[in-house]
């Protein structure tokens, strides 16, 4: 859980308890939009808008760094290979970062999706995107191919909150199914 106190911390709690294990603080920290985690190597990521860079903190918090997206980041996933998906809602682009922020690739999202907001990169290689803000002409939650280029699905369109409509997605979580 990120508090935003005077020392900028991120709390980790045991999960079954919900007991608070540990605080690990985060450096030059001016804002965030969301937070992921890597269970492979330990790492929390953190996005931050205002300076436009991703946090990384190891579990222990012995070891902080940061990098800069260049671009304001606005949702974080990591796919299977454990490396991070940053999602670039104004540039409509998702910047996959190693686990060190070295720029890997910089997937350019079509013309149709709007505005998004996160990614998550399925075990199929394909991508899952939320996307839409007020007033956009859609709200929609669509399935790319994995070079991004294509819509494979999508479900949603106008905005709104009745049946089949979204009212501006925001953050997605996908199950093994």
């Amino acid at each position: 859980m990120l508090r935003d106190k005077e020392r900028n911390q991120v709390e980790v709690y045991d999960i079954v308890n919900y007991r608070l294990q540990r605080r690990l603080t985060v450096p030059n920290y001016h804002g965030v939009i969301d937070m992921t985690s890597c269970q492979y190597y330990l790492f929390v990521y953190i996005a931050d808008p205002v300076v436009k860079c991703i946090h990384r903190l190891d579990s222990q918090g012995k070891a902080a760094t940061q990098w800069p997206v260049n671009d304001e980041p606005t949702g974080l996933s990591v796919n299977t290979a454990h490396n991070l998906l940053v999602t670039c809602h104004r540039v409509r682009e998702i910047k996959e970062f190693s686990s060190h922020g070295d720029l890997l690739r910089t997937i350019i999202l079509p013309d149709d999706v709007i505005n998004p907001s996160h990614a998550i990169q399925l075990t199929s290689g394909n991508f899952v995107v939320c996307h839409g803000g007020y007033g956009d002409p859609v709200n929609d939650v669509c399935m790319l191919t994995a070079d991004g280029r294509q819509i494979v699905h999508s479900h949603g369109g106008q905005e709104g909150s009745s049946t089949g409509h979204y009212d501006v997605p925001s953050y997605l979580a996908v199950d093994s199914s």
